[in-house]
């Protein structure tokens, strides 16, 4: 049988939860595609790593890593 109190769990809390749950399942997705990566042959270098004179090499944006967002920014839907 429900309770007929008052809610307990703030709105705050239910969104830190639910982007704690996002950044978990973001950082799984990344960890698997490390794996099949490597299970397929994988390239010589990370792609993160710097080039030989020091720079990051093409600026293309990584689908499994979020965009940086300039600080202050506010994300839609949170």
């Amino acid at each position: 049988m429900a309770s007929g109190g008052k809610k307990k769990t703030t709105m705050a809390k239910l969104d830190r939860e639910r982007r704690m749950r996002e950044r978990r399942m973001d950082k799984q997705a990344r960890k698997e595609a490390r794996k099949q990566l490597a299970a397929n042959g994988g390239a010589d270098a990370a792609p993160d790593a710097p080039d030989a004179d020091g720079s990051e090499g093409p600026a293309e944006q990584d689908p499994l890593r979020p965009a940086l967002e300039p600080a202050g920014t506010v994300r839609a839907g949170g």
